[in-house]
């Protein structure tokens, strides 16, 4: 194809990127997806009549305005609403959806358009037409466009395909590559497609990219050098976990070569594959190497030891801990008698068990799964077991079990879910599950008043005790009483959130105790009611620990509080603010909440990569927890790198055998004892060493 002279007169680095208007596509503006309404949203479930609420958007109110509508257009057009919507013709279908008139204008729903345009020159609008107005218009509120959303999802946009430049961007070409295609290129077949490049360029083209090829393939170095193989360069943001974002920004400052800077890392492994730890661990060394100290918070066994000092805080956590019990080289700690110590030198450690569940011979069974990466792949998962899902990080487990099993399973489940699965062929097996459950470590409230008792459900049956003590009685105090979101018995000034915010503008906002109830919640008569010598805001205070045996005569509140300690709680406080829980204290006080629910012992669990943020003696206290879930013949699956962990399954599924690209397959399936004869297996190879 001729490249027209007005392109090639001028080509500005700006035509080559998606942010700036001169190289973004205009039609997407840069995102490469475009907003479209989705049929199958709308129309959930063709069974239904529309009065029985068949057209979603317009639900089973009878008196909204734009229902009215519809019953009027349809006398009008002889449409039977209490037909089933699988029973109507299309054409009269498509009158209801589209309207009674033609289209002026297509919508394009990223905002290009300058103005909301004039969909219908008929007297009725149609749903659609109207969904995609809401979405669009200036007058409408923020709710409104969610609730829009609901029925909308992405797709590649139409005009770039979702390449996000201009088309005049993509006829520029480097060794018949365009920017967009290098872009998709994981980082490993970048860096192949940049090896011998310069045989491939012209001696003009060698002599104007030497210096340039030399600074991308530093920078792309430093990215595989933390274990990023497997992303692209075109990896949304947002997309990315923690430790990747983290990993992200370290290659940034290996690649920046300060020196005299001190480096502060939380938990960088997260998410890494044992096989990528030791780039990890060579590119931290190489940052104390050019001149800075490099201070990292982390569990993982390996870098502890390949580190030149550490610092051991504890003894236990909570109240228990916060003191240091050890400082020194790597060999002097695993001389010593604390628990990290003790799991270091082998004297601690999670036993492998001697029997694996035979679970109950029940299967669900995903064939051709083709989301993302994978390639095609089917896969059985025993029910009644504990599933680890493993594999080099970027092969496709999240993908499998986040984007399509997980789905899958919610939609059977709760059919109102409406969640969307990634492309799969068939699915069997569903009628053995009766519920699923995803157990992340995403807080569990997001503001001071949430808290353990309120997450778990006991603070009701706190409050009503409360209620029954007889001074109570005398003054006619009801379980609302001690609630601190009624305003009869919480602290006027602070409204029962115990602390007051201070906004600090472009910082984040700053909670201080309240000045009048000095952190209580509640106001001076409220608190006046005891329990057994102690107030609502006592029992609040108390740890996990003290609780359990100060309800111990009260077995309803007593069950649940027991649950929080026997998932290694015991240190938190009842009314502890959720803002204040690390992501792997939420996870385990949601465990503990479905370890106190009864359940039919065909309950799912998906657990993603659950060891995130803990201690080798957390991990034993989580196994536990999970061992507990999986004897009651519910079925546990988990996400996982952890050696531990993937040692205590019943059943294993290996993916990889790389990232990306070369990812995507099953290596194996079985149990721990047969992965390690999986020659094609990195977790095959570390979980050898681990049995052994």
């Amino acid at each position: 194809m001729k490249i027209p002279a007005s392109v090639t007169k001028n080509p500005l680095s700006n035509s080559f990127s998606f942010n700036s208007p001169y190289g973004a596509c205009p039609y997407c503006r840069g995102l490469g997806t475009s907003s479209v309404i989705n049929i199958g949203l709308v129309l959930p479930d063709p069974s239904k009549t529309i009065k029985e609420g068949g057209i979603a958007p317009l639900g089973e109110e009878r008196e909204a305005s734009v229902y009215k509508q519809v019953e009027a257009f349809a006398r009008k057009h002889k449409i039977n609403l209490n037909k089933a919507i699988k029973d109507i013709p299309q054409a009269q279908l498509d009158l209801l959806l589209y309207g009674d008139g033609e289209a002026t204008q297509s919508l394009h729903l990223d905002g290009t358009d300058e103005s909301i345009p004039d969909y219908y020159t008929g007297s009725y609008e149609g749903i659609i037409p109207m969904l995609k107005r809401w979405y669009l218009s200036t007058q409408s509120n923020e709710g409104l466009r969610e609730w829009v959303e609901k029925f909308m999802e992405l797709q590649p946009c139409p005009s770039c395909n979702g390449e996000r430049l201009k088309k005049e961007s993509l006829w520029f070409k480097i060794d018949n590559k365009n920017i967009a295609y290098l872009s998709n290129l994981n980082l490993d077949n970048l860096a192949a497609w940049l090896d011998g490049i310069e045989l491939r360029l012209s001696k003009k083209q060698n002599a104007i990219a030497k210096d340039i090829l030399k600074e991308i393939r530093e920078r792309l170095g430093f990215l595989l050098d933390v274990g990023l193989t497997y992303l692209s360069l075109n990896r949304p943001s947002r997309t990315l976990s923690g430790g990747e974002s983290q990993r992200i920004r370290l290659a940034t400052q290996i690649g920046s070569q300060l020196q005299g800077i001190t480096y502060i890392l939380d938990e960088p492994s997260i998410g890494l594959h044992q096989r990528d730890n030791q780039r990890l661990i060579h590119s931290l060394q190489n940052l104390r190497d050019i001149g800075n100290s490099v201070l990292v918070v982390e569990h993982d066994k390996d870098i502890m030891l390949a580190a030149d000092y550490l610092i051991d805080i504890g003894p236990r956590a909570g109240h228990h801990g916060g003191r240091v019990v050890a400082q020194g080289t790597p060999k002097e700690i695993l001389k010593l008698d604390t628990i990290t110590a003790g799991y270091l030198n082998g004297h601690l450690k999670i036993e492998t068990p001697k029997e694996r569940r035979k679970g109950n011979g029940k299967f669900v069974e995903l064939k051709g799964v083709t989301g993302n990466n994978l390639q095609g792949v089917s896969v059985k998962f025993p029910l009644g077991k504990m599933i680890v899902v493993t594999g080099v990080s970027g092969s496709g487990k999240s993908t499998l079990i986040n984007e399509t099993l997980y789905p899958i399973l919610s939609n059977h489940c709760f059919p109102a879910s409406k969640m969307h699965p990634m492309p799969h062929k068939s699915v069997k097996g569903l009628e053995h599950i009766d519920k699923v459950v995803e157990i992340d470590q995403s807080p569990i409230g997001r503001t001071p008043r949430s808290n353990p008792s309120t997450y778990c459900g006991f603070f009701t049956d706190i409050r009503t005790l409360f209620a029954s003590v007889p001074e109570a009685k005398i003054r006619g105090y009801n379980a609302g009483r001690f609630s601190f979101n009624v305003k009869t018995g919480r602290c006027d000034v602070c409204e029962g959130g115990g602390m007051r915010v201070i906004e600090m503008n472009f910082l984040p906002d700053v909670y201080v105790p309240c000045e009048k109830c000095n952190g209580k919640r509640y106001n001076r008569e409220t608190l006046e009611i005891r329990y057994k010598g102690k107030s609502i805001s006592d029992v609040l205070d108390m740890t996990v620990d003290d609780a359990v045996v100060f309800f111990q005569a009260v077995p309803n509140i007593f069950r649940k509080i027991k649950t929080l300690q026997d998932v290694g709680l015991g240190y938190i406080t009842l009314g502890q603010s959720a803002v204040t829980l690390s992501g792997g204290e939420a996870q385990r006080v949601k465990l503990s909440t479905e370890l106190s629910k009864k359940d039919t012992g065909k309950t799912f669990y998906i657990l993603d990569e659950p060891t995130t943020g803990l201690h080798f003696q957390d991990i034993k206290h989580l196994i536990d927890v999970l061992d507990k879930l999986a004897d009651r013949g519910n079925t546990v699956l988990i996400i996982e790198h952890n050696m531990d962990v993937i040692k205590i399954a019943d059943h294993i599924i290996d993916l990889g055998p790389e990232g990306g690209d070369g990812g995507g397959q099953i290596l194996f399936e079985g149990t721990p004892e047969g992965l390690v004869d999986c020659k094609e297996s990195y977790t095959g190879h570390f979980l050898k060493t681990e049995l052994n």
